[in-house]
Parts: C-alpha cells; structure tokens; sequence
C-alpha cells in the first residue's frame, strides 16, 4: 500500500512542458480522436489535424486501443484539463532529421507521390513534403506527371532548408546512375553483330530508339527495311517488340538495324534482273523526278519521270498511279546503294511521225541515258534523305 501510495503521488507531481515528447497507451480511438494515458494526472488528446494533414482519415482505421504512441506535447492544459498531443509534429521534427541525415549522406530515399504540383511531384517522407522539380523527375522530357501519382519512387535530397520549407529531391541523377551502369555492363558484353530484342521506346522522323534492357540503341529510318520507309511512325509504334542486330558501337552510342545481311532481297536481284532484261512490276510510290516500282519482294527500282513516255511529262503522277502494274526495261544496276534503274520509253518501237524531239530517241544509247538519268535521281534521292535527316534534329531536344 505504501508504495502504491508513493508511486502514485510521484505520478501526480510529473512535469511535463510544451514541446516534450512523451508516450502512451491508446486507451481510447474515435474517427477524429485519439486518447492516450501519459501517466500524468490528465489524459493526452490527439486529435485528426493533429494526427495528420489528411483531412479524409479515420483514426480508427490506423490505430488501436492498447497500442503504444509517442507523440509531442502541445499545450499542457487545452483548457478542458487535458493535455493537447501532435502526432504529426513529432512526425514532422523526426522527417526532417531523417532527411538532413539523407542530405548529407546522399541517402536514396524512396516515398509515395501523394500530390501533382505545379511544375512538380510531392512526396511525404514522415509527413514532411519534399518537392521534385519537373526537370528532376525523369532523365527525359515528361510531358504529363500525372502518371506517377501514388507511385513510389527513390530520389536523393538536394537541397534542405526546412525553415524556408525548402527540400528539393533528384530523382532524374539515379536514373542517369542506373542507366550509365547498365551501358557499361551491355557494352562489356555486347559486340558488332549480335542479334538481340528490344522495345520500341519512341518514334520520331529519322528512326526509333530501342530499349534494349535499360539502355537505348538508335534504329535509323534506313535500317528499319530493306525497301525505303517514308515515316517510321507508319510501320513502328512505341511497345513494339524488334529483332535486330548490333551495326556499329561508337563510344555509348549503339547503331542497330532490321537489315539481316541473309536475308538481303538484293542478292539475286541483278541475276534474276539483268541489264537489257524487260521486268514486270507494280508502281510502289511516287515523287516528282520518277516513280519507285517493285518489281521482286523488297526490290524497287527507279523508273525516272523522263524514261516513262516520249513526250515530256511534268511528273509520274500525271500518267502512273499508285498500284499501276507496269512493263519496262532494266537499264542500269549500282551495286553500291543498290540501284535499279528502269525505262518504259526503252520499250518503245520507232515512231515516224513522232515530233522531232522524240525521234531522236532511237539514236541515243539507251543504257547511256539510263546511267546518267540513274546518277541525277541518286543525287536527288540522296538531298532528299540528308533533309530529312537534319529537320528532326531541332526538335529532339526534349525526346
């Protein structure tokens, strides 16, 4: 009885002050408040804004009676003789050394984004906020930051100012980390012909980057196929899964292509297709120096706007269409750069009374013409590729 009687005159002259943490047992929960027993002469009160800066919580979803809680000292008498308690600032006082810890040890950290902010994420690291900045979220341009809420991600802390409510974290500096050791590691491994899968991560006019395990390789628009590809985005889409092969390794940079040497439609081309030959093909698509026919799978050759009739004709599309199956004849064949060069008019029996200019054409060598008209189409064809080449490169900043 006497130390009964002691101990609980020593509760009764417990001191506590503003701002001292204490703890408890949760002797009582209510959707928005939380009673504790401190072992002082009142009860310690929690209340929901004081627990957390979630307005929608139910406390009795997230304590129980008999638990234990530590929680810091508010007001020693709330005026009703208890004593008023603040989860969240102990909360907050123990986040901010957890993150000036992190700070200046460079610690990753890992937490949910609990908010989209104006040019930003949030994310709550023992209810204190930490902000990222747009331009650190991602080691790529990201358009729309909504795809991260509730997601957890790890970041360091760059900055820490709690008195300006300042913490800025980095996540975009891991990201570059992780994908500079999976580039040494694939690099270590990989060499000039591997054969190996990958997934379209994005499109744009000159080719695809594909992802090929954390580390992008480029596929240029003419390694795609094997006949010529107008836009990229018309035969890949970003998830696509592709088989290619390693073309070249310059530095980090990896070239790749879907042009498998055994597979090369070209090589019987010349033999099945010799010079002097008449082919059989069908009008594959058009520009304004000549029109571009298939005549074997994967094969195109060159029909130029001047070989299609006698008389002048402004462009192909005046007297060809898309799909039009045409005859013509085998003219002249480059190896290099793998070109066919093809002529209609060459078909053509000597006509009497054709205008002047047209008779003309039974004296020319036919397979002369067809050289110099194949180099003027090469050089044309070629101006065009290196325009199309320079016009992405402004906008691929953010890509």
């Amino acid at each position: 009885m006497s130390e009964s009687f002691e101990q609980m005159l020593e509760d009764s002259l417990k001191i506590i002050r503003n701002g001292e943490t204490v703890e408890g047992t949760v002797i009582s929960v209510k959707p928005d408040e939380i009673v504790l027993n401190i072992g002082y002469k009142s009860d310690g009160i929690i209340t929901k804004r004081e627990y957390s800066n979630d307005d929608s919580i139910d406390l009795t979803t997230v304590v129980n009676e008999g638990d234990t809680m530590e929680a810091l000292v508010v007001k020693v008498n709330d005026g009703d003789g208890q004593v008023l308690l603040s989860y969240k600032r102990l909360a907050q006082i123990k986040g901010n050394k957890k993150l000036e810890e992190a700070y200046e040890n460079q610690t990753v950290l890992t937490a949910e984004v609990t908010q989209i902010l104006n040019g930003g994420l949030g994310v709550m690291v023992d209810e204190t906020r930490v902000f990222i900045p747009a331009s650190l979220v991602s080691d790529t341009f990201v358009k729309d930051l909504n795809q991260y809420k509730g997601q957890e991600i790890s970041f360091v802390i760059t900055e820490f100012n709690p008195r300006k409510r300042r913490i800025i974290g980095d996540r975009k500096q891991l990201l570059v980390a992780e994908k500079a050791e999976k580039m040494e590691e694939l690099l270590s491994t990989l060499k000039v012909g591997d054969i190996i899968e990958g997934t379209v991560k994005n499109v744009t006019d000159f080719g695809a980057f594909i992802d090929l395990g954390g580390v992008d390789g480029l596929l240029h628009i003419s390694e795609i196929s094997w006949t010529r590809i107008e836009n990229p985005k018309k035969v890949l889409s970003v998830g696509d899964t592709v088989k290619v092969f390693v073309k070249d390794i310059n530095g980090t940079k990896i070239a790749l292509s879907c042009k498998f040497p055994d597979e090369d439609p070209w090589a019987n081309a010349i033999k099945n297709h010799p010079v002097g030959s008449v082919v059989k093909g069908k009008v594959a698509r058009m520009t304004d120096f000549g029109a571009f026919v298939q005549i074997d799978e994967n094969v195109d050759a060159l029909l130029h706007v001047s070989q299609i009739a006698r008389e002048h004709i402004a462009k192909p599309s005046d007297v060809l269409k898309v799909g039009q199956e045409i005859e013509a004849k085998v003219t002249e064949y480059k190896e290099e750069g793998h070109k066919i060069s093809l002529s209609m008019k060459a078909l053509l029996g000597d006509d009497d009374n054709s205008a002047d200019d047209d008779a003309d054409v039974a004296d020319v060598d036919i397979d002369k013409v067809g050289q110099e008209l194949a180099k003027e189409a090469d050089a044309e064809e070629a101006k065009a590729e290196e325009t199309k080449a320079e016009e992405p490169a402004k906008d691929t900043t953010e890509e």
